[in-house]
């Protein structure tokens, strides 16, 4: 029960697959993981047999041996067998920041200001009497809410 798969591209992905697990034999790159070698000769033995790797439209083109995700896999499988490292979310060199754009400035939270300034400069404000510790003084202030209102 096959769907109707050009047979060059099942012919292709046949292709692809097969030069991906011949590649890993070579020994190039590290070795396949015990998942990625069931996943090649699952996917191959699916192809072979139904035209096509998947059954869920949603997942491919109508037309295509193989689905969307096995297509990406299968590229990924092919570089390590290749010897290509994978080079995920590393930055760029010779780049700056994100999309060209400088690194943002960023304070240090943890330095101390008074590292920073010199010790014989004077203060800019006044001085102020040091505040008494303990418990702040309650104040009544005339002319409030329920002066108002008599």
């Amino acid at each position: 029960m096959g769907r109707d798969v050009d047979e060059r591209k099942k012919r292709a992905a046949l292709r692809k697959l097969r030069k991906a697990a011949e590649l890993a034999e070579q020994g190039k790159g590290p070795p396949l993981s015990d998942w990625e070698r069931q996943f090649l000769e699952e996917v191959e033995e699916r192809v072979e047999k139904y035209g096509s790797a998947f059954a869920d439209p949603m997942k491919g083109d109508e037309g295509e041996a193989l689905s969307q995700l096995q297509q990406v896999k299968l590229k990924e499988i092919d570089k390590k067998a290749r010897g290509k490292a994978r080079k995920g979310f590393a930055s760029r060199a010779g780049k700056k920041g994100m999309g060209g754009r400088p690194p943002p400035r960023v304070r240090q939270v943890d330095e101390d200001a008074e590292d920073t300034l010199p010790a014989e400069a004077p203060s800019p404000e006044p001085e102020t009497p040091p505040r008494q510790q303990g418990r702040p003084a309650f104040r009544v202030i005339e002319g409030g809410k329920s002066a108002q209102g008599s």
